[in-house]
């Protein structure tokens, strides 16, 4: 359904302007003051007449003085006008506060040109309404279309500012399992600046003008002819693990982008050839994430378990 479900009212909020903000300017101390919202939007808000001082309407860059009332009142509003759709999605923990799904294989993040709908922000839509308020539904990160695992949504503005932030600052762990072409004797790390592909839009490429992009991997499982792999970003650039694993002449099986062909390891089994000409997607899988509650301040960890088409494809290779 395309109708807007109408705004959740919220209360005002009020804090006292302490020693600690005396002399700054009313954006500066409601950034400290009211840390559930960025400062880009609190000023929006300043200079839209939801916030007072003292009962007055504030300016954003007047000064506050210690003793001074600031009343807040937040303004949800609708961010997109995606449809919501009845798409069904794999929950790996909820509260009011996170949402944590296990997206699969196939299923894009947010509506694009080619993709104008049966994306998980319709599906998101679609599980709870309210979603509508925050930027892109709550999504902070994404995954590719054909990359499956774990993936957080915010379900509310204090929540999705915590994780936007925790996100910036490199707190949020991701680790992902990666089957690869060839065997790899030790793990390592991969610390090569990656950027567009100047001469293909679809693809990224390490360049040396590019941004810094560093991914660690060590061996999970060695295979005849090939290597399971646990990857964990410190950064998150697009494609970057398929990127960075493609650099050192690993490429990702099935992978259309970066996985260098397809491979058919000497003396392999006609079940095992048929199952990698079948496997048409990158075998990459967000397994783990651990990030702190927004709310409670405690470590969450969830992981997805492997899909079946790349338990099925481990199995194959693990037959011969």
């Amino acid at each position: 359904m395309s109708s807007a479900t109408p705004p959740t009212e919220i209360q005002p909020q009020t804090r006292v302007v302490s020693d600690a903000e005396h002399g700054l300017r009313l954006d500066q101390a409601m950034a400290e003051l009211f840390p559930d919202y960025s400062r880009s939007r609190l000023t929006a808000w300043i200079k839209s007449g939801r916030a007072t001082l003292d009962g007055v309407e504030g300016k954003p860059k007047q000064s506050v003085t210690t003793g001074q009332r600031i009343t807040l009142i937040p303004e949800p509003e609708a961010q997109t006008d995606a449809l919501a759709e009845s798409i069904a999605l794999d929950v790996v923990f909820e509260d009011n506060h996170v949402l944590v799904i296990n997206k699969p294989a196939g299923l894009v993040v947010h509506p694009g040109a080619g993709n104008p709908g049966g994306t998980l922000m319709n599906a998101l839509l679609h599980h709870d309404p309210k979603l509508r308020e925050l930027p892109r539904a709550g999504i902070v990160h994404r995954l590719d279309k054909e990359t499956s695992g774990c993936l957080v949504i915010a379900k509310n503005l204090p929540a999705h500012t915590s994780l936007v932030s925790q996100l910036a600052e490199r707190e949020i762990s991701r680790r992902y399992q990666a089957l690869v072409y060839g065997e790899i004797i030790a793990g390592g790390r991969i610390d090569k600046p990656i950027d567009r592909n100047p001469y293909d839009r679809l693809r990224q490429a390490v360049r040396e003008d590019g941004k810094e992009a560093v991914t660690h991997y060590r061996v999970a499982e060695r295979l005849k002819n090939f290597t399971l792999l646990e990857c964990q970003l410190e950064t998150g650039r697009t494609h970057q693990i398929r990127v960075h694993l493609a650099s050192i002449r690993h490429g990702i099986v099935g992978d259309p982008l970066y996985g260098l062909g397809l491979k058919l390891p000497k003396g392999a089994s006609p079940e095992l050839i048929a199952t990698l000409r079948a496997f048409k997607r990158q075998a990459l899988h967000a397994a783990k994430l651990e990030f702190e509650h927004p709310k409670t301040h405690k470590l969450v960890s969830v992981e997805a378990p492997l899909p079946a088409d790349f338990q099925a494809l481990l199995a194959a290779i693990r037959a011969g």
